[in-house]
């Protein structure tokens, strides 16, 4: 057994003393782990940092082992925001969703090119905006697509301002305005211009908080609690870092 791929760095556990346990995301064959030989010496060093880019080769004597990588550096991503803390925090919380999330050797093409789109997305200014779409991008990957187009009650496709926390399907301000204590907020960013004018013109820092609430009440729902997997501390510290700017901002 035999292949090379491009894939993305998701975590490495430490086997024996110069090996580790190398877990990717590859373009082609999904989430793949193998063992890296010689991973602590000198030419490798910094190439395994989760969230870098690598072409990698992966060889087993059958199918079901565990198997060994080859790799090469492609794309040092960490380096870049090593000195700006929200991005990077986005791209631990990026790399630790998908290796608890992802089933193993199960291709998800479409997730890891949205993932590298993510990477280059961490350098700009909408790194936060970026981030929660990638959960966005998350959910429908693993069969919880949320519903951004149009009216889940009357299938409008303008002024739409909530999210149905039943169906994930957006609601307009009219058809929801009874019910706004029980639905989630839509952030403009995400809805484009079928958003209400208001929503529009709501601060962007504010929609991405809404934005994090929104995502993450249906990754904790629909996959932490329907796998059985506990909530994923890397995210946890990116939501606590995202408040405590608010807070020092509205100080």
């Amino acid at each position: 057994m035999d292949w090379r791929d491009d894939a993305i760095v998701l975590s490495t556990r430490k086997l024996g003393e110069n090996s580790v346990r190398l877990s990717v995301l590859t373009r082609d064959y999904g989430r793949y782990a193998g063992m890296v030989r010689g991973a602590t010496s000198k030419s490798m060093r910094g190439t395994l940092e989760p969230g870098n880019e690598v072409r990698v080769g992966w060889s087993a004597r059958l199918a079901e082992h565990l198997g060994q990588f080859r790799c090469e550096l492609t794309g040092a991503h960490v380096a870049d925001i090593l000195l700006s803390p929200g991005p990077l925090m986005a791209l631990s919380s990026a790399c630790a969703m998908l290796e608890v999330t992802l089933p193993e050797r199960e291709a998800h093409s479409s997730l890891y090119h949205g993932t590298v789109a993510l990477l280059s997305a961490l350098k700009s200014d909408q790194w936060l905006a970026a981030y929660i779409r990638w959960e966005v991008g998350l959910l429908d990957a693993l069969g919880y697509a949320l519903q951004f187009d149009r009216c889940a009650a009357t299938d409008a496709t303008e002024n739409l301002c909530f999210v149905s926390p039943k169906s994930g399907r957006a609601v307009s301000e009219a058809a929801g305005a009874a019910y706004r204590d029980r639905l989630l907020l839509l952030p403009a960013f995400l809805a484009g211009q079928r958003a209400t004018q208001s929503n529009r013109e709501t601060d962007l820092y504010d929609q991405c908080r809404q934005g994090l609430k929104l995502t993450g009440f249906f990754i904790h729902r629909d996959i932490f609690e329907v796998k059985g997997v506990k909530p994923v501390a890397a995210r946890d510290r990116l939501v606590s870092h995202v408040w405590r700017l608010h807070d020092m901002v509205e100080k």
